[in-house]
């Protein structure tokens, strides 16, 4: 790659060269490529020492750097990074290095990013050569099953509504808010989504909601062949569920223990869920809630756009 403020190309300074083999001065060869004269000898200097390979840019980065960060100093850098597992940010305190600097340290040792490992281990769990997102070939082929457990808004709103101080008393009552169980369906081709608040996660609550997905994904066009869920005993064992997987022929799929991000399409649906809907604006009641619950299903399908397909929402993949 050329230098940005180079006058002259490789090409130019080939020329250069010949010109100046063949005879002519170097003060005509600078009028003739529009250079100094010190610029023609500089090159022709390098020509005469190193040959074709002195015609090539050469790094501009210096020799010495007496300002830069010592290695002692960047050794500390990575045994925090590997034992802390953090970002530059929350690093500099503990390491007395600014966070840019901390960042050009990892870069230049080749750390994996913090998304590229899990956290627990320290391991790493993606490749950043392989750092695509994975989807299946076609709408159905695998869709993604989770529950997310959400506490209700009391009579009058929350904390987020009224304030902390508001809410205090609430919290010694005897008689619990409760919770809503939100039950989600995500096609992993499409990323489109079905869900439903529902007062449990017992075994026939769950095969019903999972009968329910099936005709939200058939009205679509979308034939489900495979489920996703993690191992829990109502997805494990439960009768009413086997029943519903098998009258839809469905082929049960399970995470590995332990492995939650396995199932992570739903897993950033729900968070997803919690961010623009129900912390989205201070409800006043639970049922305002929920019932604001499908208006957001419906603009998440077909309006809102989602970085898997582009800045377009789940629904286009269908056309597509």
């Amino acid at each position: 790659m050329q230098h940005a403020n180079a006058r002259l190309t490789v090409h130019a300074r080939r020329l250069l060269v010949r010109r100046v083999q063949a005879g002519w001065p170097q003060a005509r060869v600078a009028e003739q490529l529009g250079v100094s004269r010190q610029t023609v000898a500089k090159w022709w200097g390098r020509f005469q020492t190193e040959g074709e390979t002195g015609l090539l840019d050469r790094s501009s980065r210096p020799r010495r750097c007496p300002q830069g960060t010592s290695a002692k100093v960047e050794r500390r850098v990575v045994a925090a990074r590997r034992k802390h597992r953090v970002g530059p940010l929350a690093l500099a305190p503990l390491v007395g290095v600014s966070a840019s600097t901390i960042g050009r340290i990892l870069r230049r040792h080749q750390l994996p990013r913090l998304r590229e490992l899990d956290l627990v281990t320290g391991l790493r769990v993606r490749s950043r050569a392989t750092d695509r997102r994975y989807e299946h070939r076609a709408p159905g082929d695998l869709v993604h099953i989770d529950i997310k457990k959400l506490g209700k808004i009391p009579p009058g709103g929350g904390w987020r509504a009224r304030g902390r101080d508001a809410t205090t008393a609430q919290r010694h009552k005897k008689t619990k808010i409760g919770y809503d169980f939100l039950h989600s369906a995500v096609d992993d081709r499409t990323r489109l989504a079905y869900t439903e608040a529902l007062p449990d996660d017992k075994d026939p609550t769950c095969a019903a909601f999972l009968a329910r997905a099936m005709a939200f994904f058939r009205e679509h066009g979308i034939r489900v062949r495979r489920i996703l869920t993690d191992n829990a005993m109502v997805y494990r064992h439960g009768s009413s569920w086997r029943a519903v997987c098998s009258a839809f022929e469905l082929k049960r799929r399970f995470i590995k223990a332990g492995c939650p991000w396995t199932n992570g399409k739903v897993e950033r649906f729900h968070r997803t869920l919690l961010v623009e809907w129900a912390y989205r604006r201070p409800y006043r009641s639970n049922t305002a809630r929920l019932a604001a619950l499908d208006g957001y299903i419906h603009r998440y399908n077909t309006q809102r756009g989602h970085t898997a397909h582009r800045g377009r929402p789940p629904i286009s993949a269908l056309a597509a």
